[in-house]
């Protein structure tokens, strides 16, 4: 097998999987490697395939092309592409005509390898296992989605009840959306910060209390959850521990909780809805029983997943469910600059950059180094005394990863000034990035099979469980050269040990990309603005920035590009069929 290039270990695998049907297939189809032996893909069955002499041109070559080509489709967060845009991608990518390419469709589809769905006047082409997620999470919502015959009388009782006991009052929105949590098997609440979401989760709890319902909170990532365990004073899960996550392989994770094991509830509830791709959100609906009540809780106005697909904002636009949008700015909050500005960036109004505010601050640099300095001062010197908040809490969140401004340069000075080099402090090099004992880190994709396990001050480990995905952040606690580990603890209290070899799964985290902090809260946060992509530099991307930071947010900067984003409302065009599928079941119904 060397003489196609096969390393020895790769070599093993494959014999273990084909056994000596391995030369027939490399002869006639290496690209089955691709589809089958992990770690094995596109572009390693294609150099194979070009020592054994397969052609350019070849069926397998085309279709192992275009398969290939839609799943990095799925890791920009589409869950289809549009036949042209698939079309030009596979061409330019294989070096093949467009014709050929498009003869293949018609097979991948008979094989439903790909589902191709003609939509208005585009035909759309899902990876097959993409379109069965949509259509089956749409089936799944629509399930959900009954109205329960409960007098209106009794959650108004409910209502007054929940004011006295929690010395709130809610407004009309917030009472709308407690009625309606009554009511509902699936309701949406949807509300920029400051509109009183916490609130109005709170009041739901209370009145599923005293309907004499269990319900089950959870959120899609650690910080998130453990942000509402705080603001709820019950236990928020992540939804993969609340799935009970038992390690399977990324993109089929296996979870204890599904169809034939579902959630032991009455109802459920999930946080930053907006952060919930559609692998994450078709596995919660399979574990929820069609009488659970099931209340979505995000805004709307947040950048999307990470992960493939546009659940919330899919599932407003479709126009099925009950949806509540909180609008109302609460007193409180209305005095935070940082609620007022995030809403008028939101809404297009010009914003003050005057710095007579006490919690939102522009300082104006046109120089990248200037700006680092200045950068450095805050995150070192004048934010951990101004937020009393530790100098690790400061959050430096940039548009990029590259760049002057971006996070890989931005990761190299910090480290140097935040946890310089000491002879106490262990090291270890992985590529072009240096980690140290004591580092800020951050998971950067999902990994089902990693352990974890929270101890005791007595080192004893109290829990255990599976799972550290995309965004999670933690510290480095030791690297150990002679064993080959490096052991993070991530929030939570959870740690995981690393083998060296898996190092490209962490990366420094002084300075993170404002998509990665999504779902994250901070005591403070730097925006180092200055230029960048027109598409990326968008309200979006500004709005989701500011909103990160609890007490303070300062911008360092050009002030033309805050009021260019501002005003760019062109966001990364994201191709998601949820809707579609959504609304395609509605009209089934009706006829």
């Amino acid at each position: 097998m060397q003489q196609y290039g096969i390393s020895l270990a790769l070599a093993v695998k494959v014999y273990q999987k084909y056994g000596p049907q391995i030369y027939t297939i490399i002869r006639e189809n290496p690209y089955r490697l691709a589809d089958d032996i992990q770690g094995v893909g596109f572009r390693i069955a294609d150099e194979i395939a070009g020592r054994a002499g397969i052609r350019a041109d070849s069926d397998f070559r085309v279709q192992s092309g275009i398969l290939y080509a839609l799943q990095q489709a799925g890791g920009e967060g589409h869950t289809y592409l549009p036949k042209e845009t698939l079309t030009a991608k596979v061409s330019e990518m294989l070096g093949v005509e467009a014709p050929l390419i498009e003869k293949q469709y018609m097979d991948l589809n008979v094989i439903r390898r790909i589902v191709m769905k003609e939509q208005k006047d585009e035909i759309q082409i899902y990876a097959a296992s993409y379109y069965n997620m949509e259509h089956n999470a749409a089936v799944l919502l629509q399930q959900l989605n009954v109205r329960q015959d409960i007098e209106q009388v009794a959650p108004q009782t409910h209502i007054a009840a929940i004011e006295k006991q929690s010395h709130v009052v809610l407004d009309e929105l917030q009472r709308e959306a407690v009625c309606e949590a009554a009511v509902n098997g699936l309701l949406i609440i949807t509300g920029g910060p400051g509109t009183g979401k916490t609130t109005t989760i709170n009041s739901i709890i209370r009145l599923y209390e005293m309907q004499g319902l269990d319900f089950m909170l959870a959120a899609p990532t650690g910080r998130a959850a453990k942000r509402m365990s705080e603001t709820t004073g019950y236990e928020a899960r992540t939804i993969h521990r609340m799935l009970e996550l038992n390690g399977g392989i990324e993109g089929n994770a296996g979870f204890e909780r599904n169809e034939s094991n579902p959630l032991e509830t009455d109802a459920v509830i999930i946080d930053e809805m907006s952060m919930v791709d559609i692998t994450l959100m078709y596995s919660l609906l399979k574990a929820i029983a069609p009488s659970t009540r099931l209340v979505l809780v995000g805004d709307i106005n947040q950048l999307p997943s990470v992960g493939p697909g546009s659940v919330l904002r899919d599932m407003i636009d479709a126009g099925a469910y009950r949806v509540v949008r909180l609008t109302k700015i609460f007193r409180q909050a209305s005095q935070s600059d940082i609620i007022v500005n995030a809403h008028k960036i939101n809404r297009g109004e010009p914003v003050s950059l005057d710095n007579k505010s006490r919690d939102f601050f522009f300082l104006k640099r046109y120089d990248a180094d200037k700006i680092i300095n200045v950068v450095l001062q805050l995150v070192v010197q004048k934010m951990p005394k101004y937020v009393d908040a530790q100098m690790y809490d400061i959050q430096v969140l940039t548009p990029m990863r590259k760049g002057l401004l971006g996070v890989d340069r931005l990761n190299v000075v910090l480290q140097q000034y935040l946890n310089p080099p000491s002879p106490k402090k262990a090291e270890k090099e992985r590529g072009e990035m240096l980690f140290r004992e004591g580092d800020k880190v951050m998971q950067i994709k999902n990994n089902y099979q990693i352990e974890w396990e929270i101890k005791n001050r007595y080192g004893i480990a109290i829990e255990r469980g599976m799972g550290i995905f995309n965004g999670d952040m933690g510290v480095i606690r030791s690297i150990r050269e002679i064993t080959e580990l490096m052991t993070v603890e991530f929030d939570e209290g959870r740690i995981v040990e690393y083998p060296f070899k898996m190092l490209e799964e962490l990366e420094l985290a002084y300075a993170v990309t404002i998509h990665k902090s999504q779902g994250s809260e901070y005591p403070a946060v730097v925006i180092p603005l200055l230029n960048g992509p027109k598409m990326l530099m968008n309200r979006n991307l500004l709005y989701t920035a500011v909103t990160r930071a609890k007490k303070c947010v300062t911008l360092v900067g050009d002030e033309n590009t805050f009021a260019y984003m501002a005003e760019n409302m062109s966001e990364q065009k994201r191709y998601s069929g949820l809707k579609g599928r959504i609304m395609e079941l509605e009209e089934a119904e009706e006829r």
